[in-house]
């Protein structure tokens, strides 16, 4: 993944020896947006000009997780790790530079930081795809330092988000958490439909979550492995902790992948609505006695 060994079966060796030494970049980091024509590979770009961290967690055999701390623009209220969808693959750079910066959870870095929150962005295990991995117990003891992580950065509530593929990873994470390290579970357009990846939400061990849970629905998603129709389903699979739907609507197509970042399926258009009612349910949940 010298008789050559598939790249998934190096993953979960690497994954299984995740150690805790670390290598971190300080950088300055503002999230600018670059658009250019809407099917372009690099429509979108961040630059970096602000306080924030890139943090190298190591994995034993030679791989690396990277994450990518922003923090809030005003009095922190609580700081979120974003798991994107895909392959995972948004390419953090040292400088905080994101060169895949089109998914939702980096498009709306501005969005979640103006509203006091600090961000954590999840890249993909050692440039690796990361589909058919997130579901893993071994994946799961990563996320665990990608928690640990966010906590090092300030004394406040940690929620886990996913969007689409990355749903899985949050499910994950929060199932394997205990009961007091997170504050939340946030999952967006999950995939809950068996495609490529092999895996769905439902891998994730929704029953061991413990946390209040969010499941946000498009109504006007049409990506065939996220339909909005399994949302109730998927609130019904969190059996142990309080969980609530969210529906929206809207959004623009810009791609012809029904399931790209740059369409309804990834809130293109209507980030601000979504983030708008996600922190929303947050700040009542945490109000909650």
């Amino acid at each position: 993944m010298f008789q050559a060994r598939p790249r998934h079966l190096l993953l979960r060796m690497s994954l299984a020896a995740l150690c805790c030494v670390s290598c971190t970049h300080v950088f300055a980091h503002e999230l600018v947006l670059h658009r250019s024509s809407p099917d372009s590979a690099e429509a979108m770009e961040v630059s970096s000009v602000g306080d924030g961290v890139v943090e190298d967690l190591p994995l034993q055999g030679g791989g690396f997780q990277r994450v990518m701390y922003s923090a809030a623009r005003r009095e922190t209220k609580g700081i979120i790790v974003m798991f994107p969808g895909g392959t995972g693959e948004i390419d953090i750079e040292k400088s905080g530079h994101v060169k895949n910066a089109k998914n939702f959870v980096v498009r709306s870095d501005d969005l979640w930081r103006d509203r006091g929150y600090g961000i954590v962005l999840v890249d993909a295990l050692d440039h690796q795809s990361m589909r058919g991995q997130r579901s893993s117990a071994a994946y799961a003891e990563v996320t665990k330092k990608i928690i640990e992580f966010a906590y090092r950065q300030a004394n406040v509530p940690v929620w886990v988000l996913g969007t689409s593929q990355g749903s899985i990873a949050a499910m994950n994470a929060a199932s394997h958490a205990g009961r007091t390290q997170l504050a939340g579970l946030i999952l967006t357009e999950s995939v809950s439909i068996l495609g490529g990846s092999h895996e769905t939400v439902f891998d994730a061990h929704p029953d061991d979550v413990r946390v209040p849970s969010l499941v946000v629905a498009n109504e006007d998603d049409r990506c065939k492995v996220a339909p909005p129709s399994m949302a109730q389903s998927i609130a019904q699979s969190i059996r142990r902790a309080p969980t609530t739907v969210m529906t929206v609507s809207g959004g623009e197509q810009r791609t012809q992948d029904d399931c790209g970042s740059l369409t309804p399926h990834g809130y293109y258009g209507i980030e601000e609505k979504v983030v708008n009612g996600i922190v929303d349910w947050m700040q009542k949940t945490q109000n909650r006695p």
